[in-house]
């Protein structure tokens, strides 16, 4: 499966001024994957090294920081003993398991230009704020890796050029009725499986639910697991609280998170670590209250009040319990969650799109379910489950403040209108990933 972080890869390749990588991303999202791939097609040779399957490896950085020592003594780590040139794609992986690794970035860097040397982890972010790693400043790049994106999917399971093709049309251009059919199809199944490359995979290859959701339970063990090895006792309680309570908060109706909800008695500073550490370890992400949408829209994010949202569709599925039938017939008991669920999958897509979204709500609680920056203007996004695209708070917030773009996302093809002076955009959700050519 073609991942589009690979070109991300290719260009640090190209770059004769680069810097040692650090690819961060959420265990399982297919960085391991990605790298050897990237390895096997673009280098003639690939020294990996794994710090959390070899703890031996971590020796060889403890004595000094001298790197024709340490690439001599790392050849012998390597399947044919064989020395490591500077033409070698090298691959720290798991390397928060090995904080002196990271340190010795700084010196490839200064005596091995000519390296190319990617870390990777999969829980550098709760390391790095937890302090127990410090990075070379200006002496790495970072890329962070996601699960796959709805495009990455179709692409992944229909051998198929149609999304080229719909990626050339112009952009007030409706789709077919087949084609809008078949995107709705596409988009439900991703809805089932979500984007952890593995479960992807599954589905290739079984079209099973069933062998999907093993699949996604390995995967969800797999992180409870980790609350256990890289938190002390106490603080992995707290997390496992706050883990638990993330899909019940967003089946609130306005879906806001409280700390109170979480385990009764406990308050929002016994928590706010644990939420913290989820966020930096990508399993969660945060989207904060803007009041009064100006730039920039951080300095106006009112962080205590926050929604929350998991970084996989699938998983959040699968934590609720929803059978795929529920969300492939369309059940009435599907109805209450819908709504939740569709912005969660809107959010993941925007995040991939390397946009960081809040949502605006008024005094009067209308409410528009994202805004964004983009190129000094900042852009309201209104999200529909279905095909309804009446959207009252949408209105108030055009009336208001009088964006020259905006875009009310549902099942509904293309289209445009103006509300005020507001220049609206129809998109549907499964051509979200055309966002940026609407953009520019």
């Amino acid at each position: 499966m073609e991942r589009t972080i690979y070109q991300a890869l290719v260009g640090w390749k190209d770059n004769p001024h680069r810097k040692p990588l650090v690819l961060q991303g959420v265990r399982q999202c297919g960085k391991t994957y990605t790298l050897k791939e990237f390895g096997r097609k673009e280098f003639e040779q690939c020294a990996y090294f794994n710090f959390e399957k070899d703890k031996n490896l971590a020796d060889v950085f403890k004595y000094d920081y001298d790197t024709d020592r340490i690439m001599k003594e790392l050849g012998y780590h390597t399947a044919d003993k064989q020395p490591i040139g500077e033409g070698c794609l090298v691959i720290f992986d798991e390397v928060q398991e090995c904080p002196e690794a990271i340190t010795s970035l700084k010196y490839f860097l200064e005596e091995k230009p000519g390296l190319h040397l990617v870390a990777a982890g999969s829980l550098l972010g709760p390391a790095i704020h937890h302090q127990r790693l410090s990075f070379p400043v200006g002496k790495v790049e970072f890329m962070t890796m996601y699960p796959m994106s709805f495009t990455e999917f179709y692409q992944a399971t229909e051998a198929s050029t149609e999304l080229s093709l719909i990626n050339s049309y112009a952009l007030d251009r409706p789709l077919s009725e087949t084609q809008a059919a078949r995107m709705k199809r596409m988009l439900k199944e991703y809805y089932v499986v979500g984007g952890m490359p593995e479960a992807v995979q599954r589905w290739v290859d079984t079209r099973s639910v069933s062998e999907v959701d093993k699949v996604l339970d390995d995967i969800l063990e797999s992180y409870s697991h980790d609350f256990g090895k890289y938190l002390s006792a106490a603080e992995a309680l707290k997390v496992g609280w706050i883990w638990e309570s993330v899909p019940v908060q967003l089946a609130k109706e306005n879906n806001k998170f409280v700390f109170s909800h979480v385990k009764a008695g406990k308050r929002s500073n016994e928590l706010e670590e644990g939420l913290n550490w989820l966020e930096k370890a990508g399993l969660v992400y945060k989207l904060c209250l803007v009041s009064s949408p100006e730039l920039p829209l951080s300095f106006n994010a009112d962080t205590t009040y926050f929604k929350v949202y998991l970084s996989d569709v699938g998983l959040l599925r699968r934590r609720c319990g929803m059978t795929a039938d529920t969300i492939l017939q369309e059940t009435p008991l599907y109805h209450t969650f819908k709504g939740a669920f569709t912005e969660n999958y809107v959010l993941n897509e925007l995040v991939k799109l390397n946009f960081r979204p809040y949502f605006w709500r008024s005094a009067n609680s209308s409410e528009v379910d994202f805004i964004m920056e983009d190129h000094e203007r900042i852009v309201p996004l209104e999200t529909k489950a279905e095909g309804n695209t009446k959207a009252k708070s949408f209105g108030v917030y055009c009336s208001r403040y009088n964006p020259p773009l905006g875009f009310k996302l549902s099942m509904l093809n293309v289209g445009c209108n103006h509300v005020g002076h507001t220049f609206a955009y129809s998109l549907p959700l499964y051509l979200l990933w055309k966002l940026p050519r609407y953009l520019a």
